[in-house]
């Protein structure tokens, strides 16, 4: 029955893989130009928005999932509140690949959708700590809860900028993620991370080196969002709580450098908002 149960998972899953690259396929058909400029990574205009597949596999996998797998699914409250955040932040930063936005606007918007999150019940109240257990945080659970999901949203986003680094570092976790997930009984973390690991099935064959597409903000900020939110729900919704820092430790690398280069840009007196090329996957490629 556990074998039957995986391989109609990963049917599934290959169905939205293949949903993905269509989705991706018509970015570049009919493409959104990244233009390269100083900063740039890449020498000639390249399409961006491939993040697209990511967000639109995720989304008719939900659909599904609240359809028909109850046992997987958050409270309606929570499940609705966190679709229709993921569903907002991915529409604004698809529109900030158009148009440009700036930061202020982005971020405005990154708190709003994490705070749609947490007015339906998202919201962190205990830390699972090695050697030590459960612990309870109290009021501070609001505050770090909205920290952690703009925080996150951010990082992956500000780390886009190599083919197939976000994509394929969130892909490993969100496959590592799942299988833990399910060892422990967390079928809506286990789900989540699976249909999240589709989307990029189907979106890196396009973006590796040298890539046909980029994700662009609509695909890293979808992505940083969803983990946040991920790490939040498996330490607060499952029926077996699975820790709250896996994901902060499967992302570690990423959250690392773009923390590190924010708070030395930060000690150095720079604008730390302004675009730069000083990240240490930067210093290292060009090395």
């Amino acid at each position: 029955m556990l074998i039957d149960a995986v391989l109609r998972h990963l049917a599934f899953a290959l169905c939205l893989a293949l949903l993905s690259a269509g989705a991706v396929r018509l970015m570049i058909a009919y493409p959104i130009l990244d233009h390269p400029n100083e900063r740039s990574s890449h020498a000639r205009p390249t399409p961006r928005g491939g993040g697209v597949g990511v967000v639109l596999a995720f989304v008719v996998g939900m659909a599904a999932l609240y359809a028909g797998a109850e046992y997987a699914r958050l409270p309606p409250p929570q499940f609705l509140g966190v679709i229709a955040a993921a569903v907002a932040i991915a529409g604004v930063s698809l529109w900030d690949d158009v148009k440009d936005l700036r930061f202020a606007v982005k971020l405005a918007a990154q708190a709003a959708a994490a705070l749609v999150a947490i007015a339906s019940g998202l919201v962190l109240d205990r830390l699972a700590l090695p050697w030590v257990g459960q612990v309870s945080i109290g009021w501070l659970g609001l505050p770090l809860t909205l920290f952690w999901i703009v925080g996150c949203t951010n990082a992956l986003n500000f780390m886009d900028g190599l083919d197939g680094l976000v994509g394929g570092s969130v892909f490993l976790a969100a496959v590592i993620l799942c299988v833990v997930a399910g060892e422990q009984g967390g079928w809506f973390v286990y789900a989540a991370s699976l249909l999240l690991a589709a989307g990029l099935a189907g979106f890196l064959p396009f973006n590796l080196h040298p890539a046909r597409i980029f994700m662009g903000d609509v695909g890293s900020q979808f992505l940083g969002f969803m983990m946040a939110v991920l790490a939040v729900a498996a330490a607060r919704f499952d029926a077996a709580s699975v820790s709250f820092l896996i994901v902060p430790l499967l992302l570690f690398g990423l959250l690392f450098d773009a923390a590190f280069t924010l708070v030395r840009r930060a000690l150095m007196g720079e604008r730390v908002a302004a675009a730069h090329r000083t990240h240490l996957y930067q210093m290292a490629q060009r090395s």
